[in-house]
């Protein structure tokens, strides 16, 4: 069938109409998903059916400019978008702005303030619906105060700016809770003797971490106070070099012995990492140490980064960062249009994932 705008010309929406039997109006309707329309479901089939047929796509240079929106969503990070956690936040917020006729539009600034806000400036400039601001190692962040000229949500991070901005929906992972969970886990397989390699001591995630582990510990009977405690980079070649000082015996300068313990103590059944890549390197010590994972020691990461945990032998236990969930927990709250202001972080569960990396005590 040639209708209206045949010969090679983009199909309309009157087409559409034209084919199924409708108004313009209804095939809007239709297509935009108005449920407080009353539309049978015969007649939305038949408007789908056409749009098949036709192969209709909405003009959105045109809907922009009766709506007053692009339906695109500035996506603002600070690290790069291959980063395997960067992915998933913009997997999360993609899938689910898509879910709801909207794009990202990802902007890198590699953590330079100009760059960051040239970036908003130039997103503003495009007009964009919203913006999502994101980094991967939860911080502090400074912004620039025209990020809130459109709705905007934090993603990973928080600020202490102005009313303004700090008043901005921020998403965050409970670390907290994860740490607990990552030492409950250790306990209620039996470990008692349980060194602690966490990642920067200074980091956000290091100190929520450590205080829900702390948390799990007292509740067991086990004094934080006298549990071996080192903190290194987040990366594998710490996790190799403090894995060797605890197998070792040894007592380095960062690290935090309290009672009676001292570099002859009894060697820990597990080890407690900061992160996969500690855990890696963990790995690497106890095999040149002749020592079996997990018969002679369970090992627990912290991130489920997809490239290697699972690929581990033993595979790694682990808890994992939500930021696929975040990503899309950010999204939701642009839809409908309106951000309400935030009453303070919104804390996202981090689960555990039980592989094959811990073996129970028995007889405890």
């Amino acid at each position: 069938m040639v209708l209206a705008g045949g010969g090679g010309s983009r199909p309309t929406a009157a087409d559409v109409g034209r084919l199924a039997g409708v108004s313009p109006t209804t095939v809007s309707f239709v297509l935009n998903d108005r449920q407080d329309q009353v539309i049978t479901q015969a007649t939305r089939q038949r408007v789908l059916d056409a749009v098949r047929e036709l192969g209709y796509r909405p003009n959105r240079a045109a809907q922009g400019l009766r709506t007053n929106r692009t339906a695109t969503i500035g996506y603002v990070t600070d690290e790069a978008a291959v980063d395997p956690f960067a992915g998933g936040a913009i997997a999360g917020a993609h899938d689910f702005a898509r879910r709801h006729r909207s794009m990202l539009l990802v902007v890198h600034t590699n953590r330079d303030p100009r760059i960051r806000r040239s970036a908003i400036e130039d997103l503003l400039d495009r007009q964009v619906d919203a913006i999502l601001f994101a980094v991967v190692g939860t911080r502090r962040v400074t912004l620039p105060e025209i990020i809130v000229k459109v709705p905007a949500v934090l993603v990973n991070c928080f600020t202490v700016q102005s009313s303004l901005v700090s008043s901005l929906p921020v998403v965050l992972p409970d670390e907290e809770a994860g740490g607990y969970a990552a030492a409950r886990v250790l306990l209620d397989a039996g470990h008692r003797e349980i060194a602690l390699l966490l990642g920067t001591a200074g980091s956000w995630a290091s100190r929520k971490r450590l205080r829900g582990i702390r948390r799990a510990l007292t509740e067991a009977g086990v004094d934080p106070r006298t549990t071996h405690l080192e903190h290194g980079n987040f990366r594998a070649d710490s996790g190799y070099q403090l894995t060797r000082q605890v197998l070792a015996g040894s007592r380095s300068a960062g690290s935090r012995l309290a009672g009676s313990r001292s570099a002859g103590s009894r060697r820990p059944t597990a080890l407690l990492c900061g992160n996969d890549r500690m855990a890696y390197g963990a790995y690497l010590a106890l095999g040149e140490a002749g020592l079996r994972i997990p018969e002679d020691m369970s090992v627990m990461g912290y991130d489920d980064q997809a490239d290697l945990a699972a690929d581990l032998h033993p595979a790694l236990s682990t808890v994992r960062l939500p930021y696929y969930a975040m990503g899309s927990w950010a999204a939701e709250q642009l839809f409908p249009r309106s951000v309400a202001p935030g009453i303070g972080p919104t804390y996202l569960p981090c689960p555990v994932v039980l592989r094959d990396s811990i073996a129970s005590i028995t007889g405890l």
